[in-house]
């Protein structure tokens, strides 16, 4: 009689192998950690607009379901909270610092990375995976905001993992539907991090699906309809809580001027947008040229923009039309027809969207570009290469390189002082990458050989095409970013020569801030304007209100907290870039009058003088920075500047004015 041991089911392990395009596809994934990863502290607290939410959102849980400002949930920031979540919980676990602030957002990077090479692996070949994921880790917009606590690293996260999901749907027949719902999802989840602009992939995900899904048109439709079912309840759940719990048992919705979500995602972050008509914006309006140049489809390759963004683009649009005439007449499931659909549609709409939108745009706000531009050039140089030996897609593979080296040339020129020799470098490596592929099938050699001639081929193709973004790249590692508005590369790259564009701190030109403000020049050396530690740059400060942790006084942060305990808020000031680094520097709430730049109508005068007389608010903060929107901008935050000004007595500590609200004059 058999054991019970010999009757078991015999279970054979099978070794771990670790082939060549495993080992590669790690190795890319771990460079990329370490470089987003590499001297991350530098940053700081990056935008302390956000930062200041996730100190908040790390000790209160209503402040972090709610992403408000302050631990005592006055208001929230101006976005939904769907980053700050991670922040926050990853705040909770470790304690609130810049690590444990910014480790996520380069983790969603490494992650972006990796959705981009599985999508483009899954349908070409492991090389053009790397190399797309090669592309999108090096790209300069994106090694600066996967480095930053903006919500895109999350939105970004989550549209290439959208675009995966769409992928394996177009393969699937079976288990289609879940893949579809599953994309759907995560767009919607991509709305909590971003709000609307989630939505630009829309068109590109279903219309790909649409035609390449493999069951029959029917299930198609409503499976299509299945997704977009996922996708509004993925991001409408959030929404409907906050529209339909009591205004007095949340916080005021930051950016709005009716206290609703709602026409904070379809006005300021919205349709708002487009149209240039933002009610509570900074100083955007009609066709500003201050705010991100003038439209039109010259706008993503010069200014600011093209330096962020720009160095692939041509071979991108080159690339999606190597897949259009690629996928010829193939069948409706040919798949190199459906990833056009997919990405290029991607780089298309969101392309044209960032071109004509006449409302506020920043620079940095390139970066949802980057994994569609990765994506059709890994794809497309694939397709060319393996018909190398045709004259046509050789002519066009030797057409494209050359004019990426000429145009990387044109980028780098905008900084001739930055190692001026780069610039040649890429232009004769370029030309030496296209006279070798133009001459080395020609040439009828062995094996062996064509195989060493490929390689080296194919280095000088990628040393042309990623020595520029890499240049910018790894110079945006060595250099501490913080503020509202960041820039990658060197101090004084501009790209193009673009009208308007951002000056390297951050703001619209010299002479074209709102208001009549001006300020200008390259944040270099000493102290950074309004106060950010040497070399820190991006608008720390100065534009937008706020002086920095760095401007806040040890004097003053003791009298913060000491001056909490038995307050809702230790104090108010005008503007939440105004109040962020006091509440940073002294881990107490602060209350944002106004909001984001002080033009929300919250507090009114006499919600915050009942607020005072119940003794819940300490101190009154002046002359902190206060940004354009406390000096005035905002009748709200004047009367109520005007009325503690007047009423109450003022004292200097540490270079700020304060006002004890608990002492009248």
């Amino acid at each position: 009689m058999a054991t019970l041991t010999e009757s078991r089911p015999r279970v054979v392990a099978r070794p771990l192998t670790l082939s060549r395009d495993k080992v590669l596809y790690g190795g890319l994934l771990a460079l990329t950690a370490i470089a987003y990863l590499w001297g991350l502290s530098k940053n700081g607290y990056a935008n302390e607009y956000y930062a200041a939410a996730v100190q908040a959102g790390s000790t209160s849980w209503k402040a972090w379901f709610f992403g408000a400002f302050d631990s005592s949930s006055f208001i929230t920031v101006d976005k939904t909270p769907g980053a700050l979540w991670v922040m926050g919980l990853s705040g909770r676990i470790f304690g609130f610092s810049s690590w444990s602030m910014l480790v996520p957002e380069a983790l969603m990077g490494v992650a972006s990375v990796g959705f981009v090479h599985a999508s483009v692996r899954r349908w070409f070949s492991a090389n053009a995976g790397l190399l797309a994921g090669g592309i999108l880790a090096l790209t300069p917009v994106a090694v600066l905001m996967f480095r930053f606590n903006n919500p895109d690293a999350l939105l970004i996260m989550l549209l290439c993992a959208g675009a995966w999901a769409v992928t394996r749907a177009i393969d699937s027949e079976k288990h289609a539907a879940r893949w579809m719902m599953l994309a759907g999802a995560l767009v919607g989840f991509g709305f909590l991090a971003k709000m609307l602009q989630a939505f630009l992939v829309l068109p590109a995900f279903g219309l790909a699906y649409l035609v390449a899904g493999k069951p029959a048109l029917g299930k198609r439709v409503v499976q299509s309809v299945l997704a977009l079912v996922a996708m509004i309840v993925s991001a409408g759940w959030w929404i409907a809580i906050v529209e339909l719990i009591p205004a007095s048992a949340r916080p005021w919705v930051g950016g709005s001027s009716t206290n609703s979500i709602l026409e904070l995602t379809l006005g300021y972050n919205g349709l708002g947008r487009l149209s240039g008509n933002e009610t509570g914006s900074v100083g955007g309006g009609v066709g500003n040229p201050g705010w991100g140049g003038a439209t039109g489809l010259q706008r993503l390759f010069g200014g600011e923009f093209g330096s962020q963004i720009a160095w692939l683009l041509p071979a991108a649009l080159l690339a999606t039309v190597v897949l259009v005439v690629a996928a010829g007449k193939a069948p409706r499931t040919d798949r190199t027809r459906a990833f056009t659909i997919l990405w290029g549609g991607w780089l298309v709409v969101t392309g044209l969207v960032f071109s004509f939108m006449q409302g506020i745009i920043h620079s940095y706000y390139m970066i949802a570009l980057a994994p569609a531009i990765a994506a059709v050039i890994g794809a497309a140089a694939m397709v060319l290469w393996r018909r190398r030996t045709e004259w046509l897609p050789r002519a066009t593979l030797a057409g494209g390189i050359l004019l990426t080296a000429g145009w990387s040339f044109a980028l780098l020129n905008a900084t001739p002082t930055w190692n001026p020799w780069l610039r040649w470098v890429v232009l004769m490596t370029g030309a030496l990458a296209a006279g070798a592929v133009l001459m080395v099938p020609e040439l009828g050699l062995n094996r062996t050989a064509a195989r060493r001639a490929g390689l080296a081929t194919g280095a000088l193709l990628v040393v042309t095409a990623l020595a520029g973004p890499t240049a910018y790249s790894v110079s945006t590692i060595a250099t501490a970013h913080a503020g509202a508005i960041p820039t990658a590369g060197p101090a004084g790259a501009g790209g193009m020569g673009g009208r308007g564009g951002f000056n390297r701190a951050g703001g619209p030109p010299a002479g074209q801030m709102p208001g009549g403000t001006t300020q200008g020049g390259t944040v270099q050396g000493g102290t950074a304007q309004g106060g950010a530690p040497t070399g820190m740059r991006g608008g720390a400060g100065g534009f937008l209100g706020g002086s920095g942790t760095s401007g806040v006084s040890s004097e003053l942060v003791t009298l913060l907290q000491q001056g909490a305990t038995g307050y809702t808020w230790a104090a108010a000031s005008v503007t939440a870039m105004g109040a962020a680094p006091l509440q940073i520097a002294s881990s107490t709430p602060i209350m944002a009058i106004g909001g984001f730049n002080g033009t929300d109508p919250a507090p009114s005068l006499a919600e915050f003088q009942q607020l005072v007389a119940q003794g819940k608010v300490h101190y009154f903060i002046g002359g902190s920075g206060g940004g354009f929107g406390g000096r005035g901008g905002n009748s709200t935050s004047t009367e109520i500047s005007t009325w503690v000004a007047a009423n109450f007595q003022s004292r200097t500590v540490g270079g700020s004015t304060v006002y004890d609200l608990t002492s009248s004059k």
